[in-house]
């Protein structure tokens, strides 16, 4: 799985992100996807038998390994790090970079440390005060091979996190069939 991180993190790393806005995405197939307000895995979940997530990374940052723009919307604050691919069917759909603020690491939020391969938006999402914001959407390949990506900052119980998330060639996100 190291290969998701060699060959997609500098992907979502030079990702020129931009708002749904002015890429006009809104009713597209596509966009439907990019602007999910709810959890991208249950989404994912309706479109396999079996959905599975694949815990690439785990670990500490310190707040200097944090970007300008991810310091600007989570603060300039250590972190824990989560990198996973999310799969259907044995093929990997959607590799996902999350940074969560130590601070966000308190009271009943302390369990997202432990969530190892369960989907991080099964367990956000089930809280009453969740909530997403600060939507940026980025088309990382081509206008021919487009690999669309979303940044967003969740919230739960007003402590935030940050969420990349890399629609891979196979996610139905590029699917002609009927999206739900």
């Amino acid at each position: 799985m190291s290969k998701f991180k060699q060959l997609y993190k500098p992907l979502l790393d030079n990702a020129q992100w931009e708002t749904p806005l002015s890429l006009a995405i809104e009713g597209t197939a596509f966009g439907h996807w990019l602007l999910e307000p709810n959890s991208l895995s249950r989404r994912l979940q309706r479109h396999c038998d079996e959905f599975t997530v694949s815990l690439i990374e785990q670990k500490k940052i310190d707040s200097t390994m944090l970007s300008a723009d991810e310091r600007e919307l989570i603060g300039d604050v250590d972190c824990l790090l989560r990198k996973v691919v999310l799969m259907g069917d044995g093929q990997p759909w959607v590799f996902a970079r999350t940074l969560i603020p130590l601070s966000t690491l308190t009271g009943q939020e302390s369990d997202l440390e432990q969530l190892g391969e369960m989907p991080l938006g099964f367990r956000v999402f089930t809280d009453r005060s969740a909530r997403r914001d600060a939507l940026e959407v980025a088309n990382t390949g081509t206008q021919a091979q487009p690999l669309w990506a979303r940044r967003s900052r969740l919230w739960i119980n007003n402590k935030p996190l940050l969420v990349a998330e890399l629609f891979l060639a196979q996610a139905p996100v590029y699917s002609k069939e009927k999206q739900c």
